[in-house]
């Protein structure tokens, strides 16, 4: 079988790295696989992969899994693999024999003997990554490992995940190392490691899929709200979740929903914040009544890829619908523009010490407030980690202004690079905004971690202050915006009720992304909730 000719280029979010096109070359591959000629077989697609080859060898080609999107509901038991033969493929030698693409003649561990049609190959290679991707994320061990692509990255990869508990986790790092797909293993190893997927007898396939949809709505072109952001938030919420006040009184449901809430607050993020959004008379500002726009919308569409993926659908109605309303609480909490009454409620708590963690609402309080705190959390880095985070923002800010500058449209507030720098941007940021709430946090939760928050917080704006300096413009405090109003920059709502106080029969508006990429808003009724 004639192979590695003509071989079309796999689209990559980000440019590869010279070392790697000097000797290796990748096509991308979809597959929708028949097994064993079941009337219903599950159906798979959109499966994103690489087929590499060494330009000193055409004859060997290398195989790797990026992803899976499994589009039915029809299972098997991956494990069941005594009937198998196929089961020890070595994907690093699949050697030619011909120059017919309908034979192959297969590599060391391929038991079968005798030609196999390019059609028959195709379904045992796309159930072999399955069963080889199942292991993986299961944790089994594999006796006959298979030898991926970039064993080496991966491994880095794991080497990584072993101290995800660790305040300089570098994200970007992690990102690159998992080829984009910081998002989708890293929630996924902190969700196993907990043992939710056993405790709440979550699918795993769902769960994948959910993991890989929720990765794929995240918008790559933005340069700040993307998916490497969601996965930061992601681990430093796991971070949080670790601090012995938390881990000796938070439930699994409450882990469960920490973590799903961190991985999807930014779902779909547009790349411009709501007062655009109002000014400009999108729909989604019509749709939720210029109240937390982004983040409703962000939990709706987390909503709807819940039950696109039917991740909870094993779950009892009530229960189903429960979690989702507590995963939109946590999300509605990050709207910046109610910054003050999160921190002043907060703060009361702590003057009069009445937080009782045995109390679920209370529990879910915090919750609240951690991840506002992973959030926000960039400027608590250390310098490294942070001044990438203050370039990406501030790109995104400045991206939005020309925007509006192109439309004659009133430019908002820190989006001017002409009136605003970097540094006039973080110092302000920290000074109105993070110092308050990480402050009040520490309070909470003396700790090491807390200490090492503040201690790199006060570096980073020290800095800040010190690169001013050093450019011979103005002093720090000269530089700091004149009002905090800059950065909470609350917008006239109709107020609406977060999710456990609205009426029963209220309906939610949840967005479904259709198979052709487009966005439906459906009424769904909405379920009890205590006022």
């Amino acid at each position: 079988m004639e192979v590695c000719y003509q071989l079309p280029v796999l689209p990559l979010d980000r440019p590869v790295p010279k070392h790697v096109l000097s000797r290796r070359g990748a096509i991308s591959f979809s597959s929708s696989s028949s097994l064993f000629g079941a009337p219903d077989p599950r159906q798979l697609s959109q499966r994103r992969g690489a087929i590499s080859y060494d330009s000193s060898d055409q004859t060997a080609l290398y195989i790797r899994m990026l992803d899976v999107r499994v589009r039915s509901r029809v299972g098997f038991d991956p494990e069941g693999k005594g009937s198998y033969s196929y089961l020890c493929i070595d994907f690093r030698t699949l050697h030619s024999c011909s120059d017919s693409a309908s034979s192959l003649i297969p590599g060391p561990g391929f038991s079968s003997a005798g030609p196999v049609s390019g059609r028959r190959l195709r379904r045992l290679l796309s159930f072999q990554r399955y069963l080889h991707s199942s292991r993986l994320l299961r944790g089994t061990p594999h006796l006959n490992p298979l030898h991926i692509l970039d064993e080496d990255y991966t491994g880095q990869a794991k080497c990584m995940l072993e101290r995800v508990a660790t305040w300089n986790f570098d994200i970007f790092l992690y990102d690159r190392l998992t080829n984009g797909n910081s998002l989708v293993t890293l929630t996924f190893h902190l969700l196993n490691q907990y043992g939710l997927l056993e405790l709440f007898q979550l699918d795993m396939v769902k769960l994948w899929r959910f993991l890989v949809m929720v990765q794929e709505d995240y918008h790559s072109l933005n340069p700040y709200h993307n998916a490497v952001h969601a996965a930061d938030v992601t681990q430093a919420m796991y971070c949080y979740l670790r601090e012995p006040k938390l881990a000796k009184s938070l439930t699994s449901c409450d882990i469960l929903l920490g973590l799903l809430a961190a991985a999807t607050h930014d779902l779909d993020h547009p790349g411009v914040n709501q007062p655009f959004l109002i000014k400009t008379n999108h729909y989604l500002a019509k749709l939720y009544r210029n109240s937390s726009v982004l983040e409703n919308h962000h939990w709706r569409s987390a909503v709807g890829l819940l039950r696109e993926t039917g991740l909870f659908s094993h779950l009892p109605a009530e229960d189903g619908l429960k979690m989702e309303h507590q995963l939109g609480s946590l999300i509605l909490a990050t709207d910046i523009s109610r910054q003050n009454e999160y921190l002043g409620k907060f703060r009361t708590h702590l003057d009069q010490d009445d937080l009782c963690l045995s109390n679920a609402s209370h529990r879910h309080f915090i919750l609240q407030m951690a991840l506002k705190c992973a959030d926000i959390c960039n400027p608590c880095r250390p310098w490294e980690l942070s001044k990438q985070w203050s370039e990406k923002v501030t790109e995104e800010f400045f991206h939005q202004g020309d925007i509006e500058k192109k439309h004659r449209l009133e430019v908002s507030p820190l989006c001017d690079s002409q009136s605003n720098s970097m540094a006039n941007i973080q110092i302000g940021f920290m000074t109105y905004v993070v110092e308050p709430l990480f402050a009040e946090w520490g309070r909470f939760s003396d700790t090491r971690l807390s200490q090492t928050m503040l201690g790199h917080l006060g570096l980073n704006k020290a800095s800040w202050g010190g690169l001013v300096q050093q450019e011979g413009s103005t002093s720090p405090e000269e530089l700091e915006p004149s009002s905090p109003a800059f950065f909470t920059m609350p917008t006239p709502a109709v107020t609406e009720s977060e999710p456990e106080s609205a009426s029963a029969a209220e309906p939610i508006a949840v967005t479904t992304a259709t198979a052709t990429g487009e966005t439906n808003y459906k009424e769904i009724p909405q379920g009890s909730k205590e006022s």
